[in-house]
């Protein structure tokens, strides 16, 4: 196998941690989910072509979901209700 399984973990393990940044609920979980998804679907790809092309794909996702986060905690809004508030101090 020409990808090492460490290198696919790491590469899933970035992703997830630049999509955690976003500030905005929704496009954080919605980036989450659609990793989550991704590599679930594609767990059980053998083509080592195939592969190649796929992380290549992830890690210009990469590349995009670090400038996206970035220019979301510049233009943060604020949080939604469903979201945890930081306590008001007295």
């Amino acid at each position: 196998m020409a990808h090492s399984r460490s290198k696919i973990l790491q590469l899933y393990k970035n992703l997830i941690k630049e999509s955690s940044k976003f500030e905005a609920y929704n496009y954080r979980n919605y980036a989450l989910r659609r990793i989550r998804d991704g590599f679930k679907e594609n767990k059980n790809v053998s083509d080592v072509d195939q592969i190649s092309k796929l992380i290549e794909k992830a890690e210009n996702n990469l590349n995009i979901i670090k400038r996206q986060a970035l220019l979301s905690q510049v233009y943060s809004t604020d949080k939604l209700v469903i979201e945890k508030q930081e306590p008001h101090s007295t």
